[in-house]
Order: C-alpha cells, then structure tokens, then sequence
C-alpha cells in the first residue's frame, strides 16, 4: 500500500499541546525589534528639496535604509514616480488637511501657513517604534547612526536664537510613547486654543505642549543656515544642514549663505550621476539600496563590478535567481575572476550545477579568488556525492590559502572514515536531516539521534536501523533507490524550512529534492518536528517554496512541525483542504528526559548560569541594537554574578562572540564553554547539572528545557516565542529590543534561582504535556509504519 494510501485511510486525528491556539503576530511583535522610519511632509513646491534630501540621506548614510512616509496632500504621479526612484522603501500617507482647519493661526489665508501644520500628522503614526522628521529644506552631510540608538522621550535640537527651553522642529526623533492618541489630543488641544506663538507654526504648538520636556540633541543634528551668515563655511561635523528662511536653494537662495548652498547643489543630480555616486561609495552599502540604484546603473552602464556588487547583495539576501539575472545581463571578460565566482555561486543556488561549475573554474585563475572558487567546487561535488572530486577541489583551495575553513572543514568531512555496519534495508528508516560536521552548532549536532529516538526503533539510533540521507545533497536516483528499499522515510527535525541555509533550486529550503523525485517515493514519508524558521525580514523564493511545500505535505503520511507559530505559517501557504494534515509535534529535545534510556535527574546542580548569544543573520536579530543589547546583558551578567557564577556556552564557534564583547566594551570576563566541541551526552548532562540557561539560540532553549532545567530566552527570532506560547510561558522571553532588558533579565533569572525547586518543578510539568502530544504521535507513526511498502 502507498503511503499516500495510509493518509487517506488513516483517521488520524491531529494532535494537540498544552496551548493549541496560534502564536500569531508579525514577526518584529513576537521578536521586539523596534520598527524604525524617517518622515517628511512634501507637497508640489517643496519637492525639489525633498529630492535632494533623499540623494544626501542615501550618499550621507549608505548603509541606511529605514522606510520613509512620505505624508502629503496631493502629490502628482510623476513627483510620486520620481520619489519613488529615490528611495526604495518609501511609504505614502495623505494627511487629514481639514483636521487642521480649526486652529488658531496667524495669517488663515496664506496657504503655506496651512501645510506648516501638516508634518503633526506624524504624530498619528502607530505602526513604528521610532520616526525621525526631516523637513524638506534639509541636506545630511554626516553619519545618523546615533539618532537610531535613541530609545527614550521626544529628542530635537534647541533653537539657535531662543535658549535652550525651545525647540527647533525641522528634526525630531519621536519614540512611541508620543505616537499616541493622548499626545494627539494635546496638540489639538493647543492648536485650537491659539496659546503658542502663532508665528511658529507646528514648533510653536510643540514647544507649548511640551515646555522644555523633551530630549536636547548636538546642534550639528539640526544645523541653521543662520549660523553661517557672511558665506561662512559649513562646518566638518555637520550632520544635518537646514536651510531654514523664506529663501530656499532651489528657488535661487539667498545672498550670504554661498559656501552652504553650494553644499545643496552638489546634490542636484541627474538620476544616472545619483547613481555613479551611490555605487562610488565602495563598501557599506545597504542590500535595498545598492539593489535600487545599481539595477539601473548596470542596466544603463553594463559595469561588470556594479553588477557583480549588486549580485552579491542579492545572495546576501537569499535572493538567489535575482543575482544571477544580474550578472547573466552584462558580458563578463574571461579573466574578471570574481564576476564570474559569485555568478557561479548564484548559479548553483538555484541547482543549475553544470553552469556553476563553469563559472568557478573560470575564477580559479586568480590567486585572490581560486580559495574560494574552489571551496564552492568542492560543495558542488559533495551536493552530488562525489567525495573524492571533493576532497581534491578542497585540497586545491587550501593549497593556495591553507587558512581558508570551508576548504578546510569540506576536506576533513570528506576524508574516508571507517565504513559503519550496514543493516537490513528492509528493517531500516531512512533519515533526512541535517548531519552537523565537527565543531559545528551543538543543537544540530543532537537533533538527528533525538529524533530517532523520538520515533522509536528500541533505542537504536546507528545504522543498524537507521540509514542516514544529507539533507543538503542533491536526492537524485541513488538516493532515490535506498529510500525506497527502506521501510520509512523520517525528515527532521530542526529549522529546515529556511531559505538560505542551503540554498537549492529544487525545493528552496534545506532538503534537495526534486519534486519529480519525492513523488516517486514509495514508502510512508514522516515529516517530523520541522520548524518554518524565517527570520523577521526574510522571506522565501514564494513560487518555488510553496509548489515544493504543497508537494510535500500532499506526500507525507505524517506532517509534524515543531511549534504551532510554525503551523500557522506553513497553513497559511497551502490550500485549505491540506491544513489538517499540518499538526502539532514538539521538538523531540525538549522531552529529553523522557526519550534517553536510564535517564535520572542529577542529584546536585552547579550554581552556574549559562548564557547563550547568537550571531548568524545578526543584522536580522539587533537591527540598530546590538550597542543597547550589551550593554544590558553586562548589566544582568554583573547583577546576576552575586547569585551564581556566570558562563558563556558557545553552541557554535561564533557564539563566542558576546564574550569578546563584554571584555572588551564592558570590562566584563565570561569563562566560555566550547559546546561545539561536545559529544551528545556532554551537551545534555552539561545543561542537566546548571540551575538556569538564558539563551537566544532555540535549542539553547529547548535542550535544557528538555534536561529538566530552568530556561529564559533571549528573543532575536520568531521561533522563540513561538515554543514559549506552546509551553503556556511567555514571561520565560526577552526580546533582545527591550528598553530594560538588563533589569527585566536580573528580575526574572533571580526569580527562577531563588525558588529554584519550584522552577524546575515547573519544567517538568510543561515536559509532560509536550510528551503527551510526543506519545500520541509515536502510536499514530507506529500504525503508519506497521503498513508494508508497496
């Protein structure tokens, strides 16, 4: 019988947790990432200096691109249109212009004083966390990293000529607690009553409202073309330059202020010198914004390095088919080595190996790429599992850089190891997963054995009755021929749906397979304990993934994801007769103590805190907030000394890095536990015998919380709190993004050590109702797997 037989027979019904309703929310809610925008209100007249602020924002700040509302009351499509060009985030909102016709102005009629009013409507933006002001006659000339740190009050820089009580309202860096209905009705409130200087317009209304309170910034932040009246130069720090006044640059400027509008034209540009300039810049540049600019560019210019820059920017971004658009569309010379090694590594994301060989082979001919060139060779041949090719192309990449570790790490995977003892197929379960290499992350190192040993085969997770496929090698005929001698196929667990982890054209997310193949699969196919782990701001190559989804799930006998954040995702890409297939299996780790045979509880814990940080993708976990985030975690880490001795534990080689960090900004020294380097029993029994792990990797949450052991995650990824709500936990999360986070961390850690027999108590009762779903899954693959083959 077929195993898509067994699905339709099978009345299966799914199973479900302690907590069955979705975690739902977008991901910056479940992750606490503070959504960030610049603002502006723009209209037909100041357009041309908005444009300007738009190229000097990009030339000023390559490396930022924030969303930017636009808010207007009438704009052409053309001036959209060109906006537009400018920016690649750009968000439009029309204001309520009738909202303001009641206040108390100082001349009703003239229709500028009107639209002076209108940049409040940002005060009515609830979508983001922080919005920084810009007015239109602006010009940024320095680095705005430090604005995008501020995380309390309203900050604006004091008038030149008014003291230090007062505002200028060309710059404000608004924090949400201002973008709220209360500080909406006391602006209506003043405005309406005429008690401000009328001829101060919005910053008139503002500095009445908030009568001093508010945060005072560097004067080069909101630097007046006043203070450089008689021609006198713009100074070297100036980091924002208004040109405030009735003469504006591009109506023809104003006599005495030479040396500062020439700092404006200079950024009268043609959209082709804009983009020059951009790409100019070297490196820095933002994903968004070097794909903006340099499309046209190379479309215009045909340029080999912006296109190879652009392309490179795309795969950064897992946007793997775009990058090889890019460099397919210009003509690259035989001996421009790198063009060619990243189109070859664009080329084989998207499984187009024949050509990516090509490609690679090319830029092997210059020593500054021929490492790397032949690193991505040696993968190709391993994805088609020819060790041997393999080991050579490794060998050759590190014959010419010794120190380069993917040449280093593919030739030690690839040595002949001492063949296992085969098994009896047709006893055996063939396994997808992804099989860590030495040193690698310690959680993907668990994963496979826990799985096994979650679906039960006696205890026997070797090869006698398991058979082990790489996830990341292309599934192709042979492979094809041993699972289906085999009498299951079990995918799982981890985070395999993930876009750009193993990036392939098949299937796009880890497992390559081909749905040709996996649909001439004859045994039952369990996917199990797999988590759809997109990080807040990735996204997935959407046609291929859902046809490769949809395939998958249609196929299987048993579809089992690890967290019901997951479910909910995964449900939401297929048609609505597929979704109850879709259920609830907990990650196998997290019940630990009940799958390892003659497991006990240590009987005496070390007084120690493990603390686990994570640095892959770090862009997409701190966004501006990796500053804010250590120096809070070296507030907890102090706090938290007093209580228990204080350790990093390294899941990967990388996780190494917030002890650097503390020592070197913080003063702060952390022994570090290299858990890369651990066995499978040295990972558990290490988290069984620590009173706490606070953690931001998901299996340095999941692991100890399956030892039996107190956790708090760190929260930088959506996956976290997704298994917190399933476990009925969610004050065991901190999102790395929290003001307070030192305070809250302290608090909360403090809390689990001082009643720490309760903790774990706590622990173990969450355990049980994950077992149960774990138990419940386990009879229903039992039946699965008690159907012959056909």
């Amino acid at each position: 019988m077929t195993s898509t037989t067994v699905a339709t027979t099978q009345a299966v019904t799914p199973a479900t947790g302690p907590t069955a309703r979705p975690a739902g929310g977008s991901a910056n809610t479940l992750t606490g990432k503070r959504r960030i925008a610049f603002a502006s209100f723009v209209d037909e007249n100041y357009l041309p200096g908005f444009l300007v602020l738009l190229r000097s924002l990009a030339l000023s700040n390559p490396g930022l691109c924030e969303d930017f509302i636009v808010l207007h009351d009438d704009l052409k499509p053309s001036s959209v249109a060109r906006i537009r060009a400018l920016h690649p985030r750009v968000e439009l909102r029309r204001v309520d212009a009738a909202h303001y016709d009641s206040y108390a102005k100082g001349d009703q009629a003239n229709y500028l004083v009107r639209k002076a009013y209108f940049i409040l409507d940002v005060f009515r933006v609830r979508d983001y966390d922080t919005v920084i002001t810009l007015d239109t006659d602006m010009v940024v000339l320095g680095d705005l990293g430090e604005l995008l740190k501020l995380r309390e009050g309203l900050a604006a820089v004091p008038q030149f000529f008014y003291g230090q009580h007062k505002l200028n309202s060309g710059l404000l860096v608004i924090q949400r607690e201002y973008l709220s209905d209360e500080f909406c009705a006391r602006i209506d409130a003043t405005g309406r009553s005429g008690a401000y200087e009328l001829d101060k317009h919005d910053q008139g209304i503002l500095n009445a409202v908030l009568d001093g309170d508010f945060v005072q910034l560097d004067a080069r932040y909101n630097f007046v073309k006043r203070r450089l009246s008689g021609d006198l130069p713009v100074p070297d720090d100036t980091a924002i330059l208004h040109f405030t006044g009735r003469h504006k640059p591009w109506q023809g400027g104003e006599a005495g202020y030479g040396k500062a509008e020439e700092r404006w034209r200079e950024l009268e540009l043609s959209d082709a010198q804009f983009h020059a300039a951009y790409l100019a810049q070297g490196k820095g540049a933002h994903h968004d914004l070097l794909v903006h600019f340099g499309t046209p560019h190379v479309r215009r210019t045909g340029d080999v390095e912006s296109a190879r820059r652009v392309a490179a920017a795309h795969i950064a971004a897992g946007e793997y088919q775009e990058a090889v658009d890019v460099l397919e569309s210009v003509r690259i010379p035989l001996d421009a080595a790198w063009p060619h090694e990243v189109l070859g590594h664009a080329l084989m994301s998207v499984s187009r190996y024949d050509e990516a060989r090509a490609q690679l082979l090319l830029a092997t001919g210059a020593p500054n790429r021929a490492a790397t060139a032949f690193g991505r060779l040696a993968q190709i041949a391993w994805i088609h599992g020819d060790d041997e090719a393999a080991q050579r192309y490794a060998l050759d990449g590190l014959r010419v850089d010794p120190t380069h570790r993917a040449n280093r790490l593919m030739q030690r995977r690839t040595e002949t190891p001492q063949a296992p003892p085969e098994g009896v197929a047709a006893e055996q379960l063939a396994h997808v997963a992804f099989y860590m290499e030495r040193q690698g992350n310690a959680g993907d190192k668990l994963l496979p054995e826990t799985v096994r040993l979650a679906v039960g085969t006696d205890g026997d997770t070797g090869p006698r009755k398991w058979l082990s496929v790489h996830a990341h090698r292309l599934f192709d005929e042979a492979a094809l021929e041993r699972v289906n001698a085999r009498r299951g196929l079990v995918i799982g667990g981890g985070g395999l749906f993930i876009p750009d982890t193993a990036p392939n054209g098949n299937s796009a997310w880890q497992w390559n397979v081909p749905d040709a193949l996996l649909n001439r699969i004859d045994v039952p196919v369990m996917v199990y304990a797999v988590g759809f782990n997109a990080f807040d701001g990735q996204s997935y190559r959407a046609g291929r993934f859902n046809t490769a989804l949809r395939a998958l799930v249609e196929r299987a006998s048993f579809f089992g994801l690890r967290n019901h954040g997951s479910i909910e995702k995964v449900r939401s890409l297929l048609p609505a007769e597929l979704h109850d297939k879709v259920r609830f299996q907990p990650c196998p780790t997290t019940v630990t103590r009940q799958l390892v045979d003659g497991w006990t509880d240590p009987p005496h814990r070390e007084n120690t805190v493990l603390v686990n940080a994570a640095y892959d993708r770090a862009g997409l976990r701190f966004g501006h907030d990796y500053g804010h985030f250590l120096a809070e975690m070296a507030k907890a880490v102090r706090a938290l000394g007093a209580h228990a001795e204080v350790k990093c534990v390294a899941h990967s080689l990388d996780d190494e890095k917030i002890a650097f960090d503390l020592r070197r900004e913080h003063g702060v020294s952390l022994p570090v536990i290299p858990m890369y380097d651990f066995d499978n029993d040295a990972i558990r029994d290490t988290y069984a015998r620590t009173k706490l792990v606070i953690g931001m990797r998901g299996h340095a949450g999941m692991i100890p919380f399956g030892c039996g052991t107190p956790i708090i995650s760190l929260i930088s990824h959506p996956k976290m709190a997704y298994f917190l709500s399933d476990i009925d936990r969610p004050e065991w999360g901190i999102s790395v993004h929290d003001k307070n986070l030192g305070a809250v961390l302290t608090e909360r850690a403090v809390g689990l050590l001082d009643d720490h027999a309760a903790s774990v108590a706590d622990v173990h009762g969450r355990q049980q109702e994950l077992w149960k779903v774990t138990e419940a899954n386990a009879a229903d693959l039992r039946v699965i797997l008690g159907r012959p083959a056909r």
